[in-house]
């Protein structure tokens, strides 16, 4: 049994460890920060229902679409939770070439189910956590997020709250890294006087 685990372990281990190309900076577990999201070309795949229970629904469309379009991996996915879900693959620079003739809004999705989006640079909070992906984690760093955001007069919220994960599917659950971003804008503060 202890080979068969050690053969498991050395085929496994380097799927697990390997990282995709990040879009921007992670935020550290446990930190609350301000950053701008740079601009970029993303597909997007929908689904009526709950995220959480749906979430295979949503990568399968997206990966067949970037194997199809060989488009690297890169990270983080984005989770986008409510009445209809969505996930989102962000697309690294040097490829976006390979998927702007899908641009929505072209006559219809791609052949994969997948929308093809232009987002402009964006402001967010971000709320770093390590943990699993699950509704409970999302939920208690969404707290954590608004709190903090509400408690600076200078900042109002612009969006809906959505979850970024960082590592695969391969990784445990202990060792994995997540964030939760709300898109904001800067407003006037009045100063006594």
């Amino acid at each position: 049994m202890s080979r068969f685990l050690l053969f498991l372990t050395a085929c496994v281990l380097p799927f697990a460890t390997m990282s995709a190309a990040p879009a921007f900076p992670s935020t550290a577990p446990g930190v609350t920060e301000l950053k701008t999201l740079p601009a970029g070309l993303l597909v997007r795949s929908e689904v009526k229902g709950d995220y959480f229970a749906r979430s295979g629904e949503l990568f399968g469309p997206l990966f067949r679409y970037i194997q199809r379009k060989d488009i690297a991996m890169t990270t983080p996915v984005e989770s986008h939770p409510g009445d209809t879900s969505a996930m989102v693959f962000w697309i690294g620079a040097g490829e976006r070439a390979k998927a702007e003739g899908d641009l929505a809004p072209s006559a219809a999705p791609a052949p994969e189910g997948v929308v093809v989006l232009r987002r402009p640079d964006r402001l967010v909070a971000s709320h770093g956590g390590r943990g699993g992906y699950s509704r409970e984690n999302f939920e208690e760093a969404r707290a954590a997020l608004l709190a903090w955001v509400s408690a600076r007069p200078e900042l109002s919220v612009a969006g809906d709250v959505y979850g970024v994960y960082w590592n695969s599917p391969f990784v445990p659950p202990f060792l994995k890294r997540y964030e939760v971003h709300v898109p904001v804008e800067r407003v006037p503060v009045e100063t006594g006087g």
